[in-house]
């Protein structure tokens, strides 16, 4: 019962910390002064005209993410059989002794059409994942969501529009409209992608060597952005009830 009490406390304490350091930011871009002041409110007036993001606090100042750690890494097991982990290690031999190194990937997203990975790699475990979740959000990105399934009837975007692939060394991966209901027919670490992108229905097909983990991610995240990339007619807009990026109720509808 004390650990349990003790989260919502840490949890308050990260969130507390996470505004102390947006208050005190100094922005060093144009880009960054002009959300600072309030000149720039939305994250999609960033993304529509390709402007780099060079500091991560212009993604916290604009979006609520969460953010997580995939599992990359493998401990040592009995004929290569340990636990998935989050830190990938690897050793250099040098006349010193080995010098390890560890490497992981983060994964940064709001659930509701836009996220972001980022590779870090360093000495210590500390310093790789603090360089995983900056790049992260530095590349943040939006999905495209929609309703492409025959047999769904649905008019919110819980799924694809339509069937995508992705490509990276060996693995390809195929991403399918789904009806709603059926869930995330995936590998773990690309269930948790889409989850975190607001997509809740899609079946999946991979093939190649689905075991390097940084390959399927990558493959994933090809397939995602050309969802965004394909041209797509005004009335698919309605009859696929596609969103881009984030889905707009209410009042942001009817302006």
């Amino acid at each position: 019962m004390a650990r349990n009490t003790r989260k919502p406390a840490q949890q308050k304490s990260a969130q507390v910390r996470e505004a102390e350091a947006l208050s005190s930011w100094t922005p060093k871009t144009l880009l960054g002064r002009k959300v600072k002041v309030g000149e720039i409110k939305d994250i999609d007036e960033i993304l529509n005209y390709g402007s780099p993001i060079l500091e991560p606090e212009i993604v916290d100042s604009l979006l609520a993410l969460e953010s997580d750690l995939l599992l990359i890494g493998q401990a040592k097991g009995k004929f290569g059989g340990g636990q998935r982990r989050a830190f990938k290690q690897t050793q250099k031999k040098t006349n010193e002794g080995n010098k390890p190194k560890f490497a992981t990937l983060a994964l940064v997203g709001n659930r509701d059409g836009y996220v972001g990975l980022g590779y870090g790699k360093s000495k210590d475990t500390v310093p790789a994942r603090e360089k995983a979740f900056r790049k992260a959000k530095l590349n943040i990105f939006k999905i495209r969501r929609g309703v492409g399934s025959w047999e769904d009837a649905s008019d919110q975007p819980h799924s694809i529009p339509f069937a995508v692939e992705g490509k990276c060394g060996s693995v390809k991966i195929k991403l399918m409209p789904a009806p709603k209901g059926k869930g995330l027919i995936a590998e773990k670490e690309v269930a948790k992608i889409l989850a975190f992108a607001g997509i809740k229905d899609v079946w999946s097909k991979t093939v190649g060597q689905t075991k390097n983990k940084i390959n399927l991610i990558s493959a994933t995240v090809d397939a995602l952005k050309k969802l965004s990339s394909m041209h797509v007619k005004e009335s698919h807009y309605t009859s696929h009830s596609i969103a881009d990026g984030k889905v707009k109720r209410g009042e942001e509808q009817n302006a």
